[in-house]
């Protein structure tokens, strides 16, 4: 398939510089590969400062900071995000922008009410305190070994924390995790589920997920039923919320970016 331009959005407690491996195999591919930074965090060019992470940031002020980077581009891209940033990736694509939308492990939106216990755990270290509204918050090895790395060696999780992790930003995890007891024109995680007028989207959960398990997934594809826009659900069997930083991510770059290029709306100005 031709060339195409790809976005890739990290996610909470992480950076753009965790998307290298994805960015060298799709630049590789002859792809033109874009990881901008959440505002405040290192970006892909810079070494990655492990303590800066912008306290008070929230979920629709990170949607308005990529959707002016989509809009330098001289063409909608693909754009594929990680937990908080698929819960953005799906907000962009409301807004009308990208081709195709890919939301890995994606964090809920309002009117996704299933709220498993090991999401309560993994989200304690910020909801545990209501003072990280206004904070940033890290992960110690422990956390981090249980929210993104339960599938792997303790030794390993700890390694992945060291390079890729930065402070989590508390005020999206609030946002997320009271967004069903907020009106709907003040929730930042709102969504229009039955906007037929998008581009199409690909859900994905790993059945090894602690804080985002593949049932709030399945219940997120569900509640764009009404929706003509094509909405399809992939779940991996054994693949954790690090699913990207562990040992056979290639295959589901791979699979999700072919699905992405087989179903992407026409070229498009915004």
């Amino acid at each position: 398939m031709s060339a195409k331009s790809i976005v890739l959005i990290h996610g909470l407690w992480l950076s753009p510089h965790s998307w290298q491996p994805w960015i060298d195999r799709y630049s590789a591919q002859g792809h033109t590969v874009h990881a901008p930074a959440w505002p405040g965090i290192s970006e892909l060019h810079e070494p990655l400062d492990h303590d800066r992470a912008p306290a008070g940031l929230g979920v629709r002020e990170i949607a308005d900071h990529y959707e002016r980077f989509l809009r330098t581009l001289d063409e909608p891209p693909v754009i594929i995000g990680h937990s908080f940033g698929g819960l953005v990736t799906q907000i962009l694509l409301d807004r009308g922008l990208g081709a195709a939308g890919v939301a890995l492990h994606p964090a809920q939106a309002k009117g996704v009410l299933r709220l498993p216990l090991s999401t309560l755990l993994a989200t304690r270290p910020v909801l545990g305190n209501p003072a990280n509204l206004r904070r940033t918050v890290k992960l110690t090895d422990s956390q981090f070994h249980y929210v993104f790395a339960n599938t792997v060696t303790k030794e390993q999780a700890a390694t992945e924390r060291a390079r890729w992790s930065v402070p989590g930003v508390g005020r999206p995890v609030f946002q997320a995790g009271f967004a069903n007891f907020t009106p709907v024109g003040r929730a930042a995680t709102a969504i229009r589920f039955d906007n037929s007028d998008r581009a199409p989207l690909l859900l994905v959960g790993g059945t090894a997920d602690h804080i985002v398990p593949a049932a709030v997934v399945r219940e997120t594809h569900r509640r764009y039923r009404r929706s003509k826009a094509l909405t399809e659900y992939r779940e991996y069997s054994g693949r954790d919320h690090g699913t990207g930083l562990h040992e056979g991510w290639e295959s589901v770059a791979d699979d999700v970016l072919d699905w992405a290029l087989q179903v992407q709306r026409p070229a498009h100005t915004y």
